[in-house]
């Protein structure tokens, strides 16, 4: 299957999406205590594009703003906590007050980059879990309903759980902390100015990380692609398949 190729206003386009993305996100999490809320409605806006092809509505973001308002916070709260803890261990480092020098500081900010890969990649699922709900809710009242805390159990139930981006792969959770390491080095190199812009470009690079190895294995043969994990699933094919031929339209046998 051929791959279309984007003309080159297109990826202007898109690379300005992010820009506002970013700013957007930025402006949400400036009271602090939206943090949380507000990464996770960028999440899970990086989804819907990345799933189907377009950004979504206000509507949408609000919903999954609301929605994530108290978890997000308690989760801020953690990450606030654990970052601060890591900033005065590599003062102390630095100043000798600690023994280790410069092996243990390389070696906490090492780990330090894969605790937040990881934390990025939950933020990865947090994004595809809302937006997969959202999607599934079908009318602007169904989705009024749930902005309000009034949904039903079987919905809930019938909504499938964030992708498993993290249990399966440790490459995934290196390539996530590269991606972080290296927002938190371009922070520095910037202008503060430009900063907030990093943040829509940095949830785009953790979300194709995340899925990389789903689109790697469209593009393998049938038997090294079963050696695969799926880690996350893009939008269903018009056409029926079945897995006994590996990977054929339903009905249709493949030769020897």
């Amino acid at each position: 299957m051929s791959v279309r190729r984007r003309d080159w206003r297109e990826t202007v386009q898109v690379a300005t999406d992010l820009a506002l993305l970013g700013l957007l996100v930025t402006v949400a999490a400036a009271p602090v205590v939206t943090a949380g809320a507000a990464v996770a409605a960028g999440s899970a806006a990086v989804h819907h594009y990345l799933e189907y092809d377009s950004w979504p509505g206000p509507r949408f973001c609000w919903s999954v703003f609301r929605r994530r308002l108290v978890s997000g916070f308690a989760v801020s709260a953690a990450c606030g906590v654990a970052l601060t803890l890591v900033v005065i261990d590599i003062l102390a480092l630095r100043a000798g007050t600690v023994p280790g020098g410069r092996p243990l500081m390389v070696l906490t900010v090492v780990v330090a980059a894969v605790a937040a890969g990881y934390v990025g990649l939950v933020v990865v699922a947090a994004g595809a879990a809302d937006s997969a709900r959202l999607r599934s809710l079908g009318s602007a009242s169904a989705l009024v309903a749930d902005a309000a805390g009034l949904r039903s159990a079987s919905l809930d139930e019938s909504v499938a759980g964030p992708p498993d981006v993290v249990g399966r792969r440790p490459a995934t959770i290196a390539a996530a902390a590269g991606v972080v390491a290296l927002a938190g080095v371009l922070v520095m190199l910037v202008h503060p100015v430009l900063s907030p812009v990093l943040a829509g470009y940095t949830l785009f690079a953790l979300h194709v990380v995340a899925r990389r190895p789903h689109v790697v294995a469209r593009r393998l043969p049938v038997v090294a692609r079963r050696r695969l994990p799926v880690v996350a699933r893009r939008r269903p094919s018009p056409h029926p398949v079945d897995e006994r031929v590996g990977g054929a339209p339903a009905g249709v046998r493949l030769g020897r």
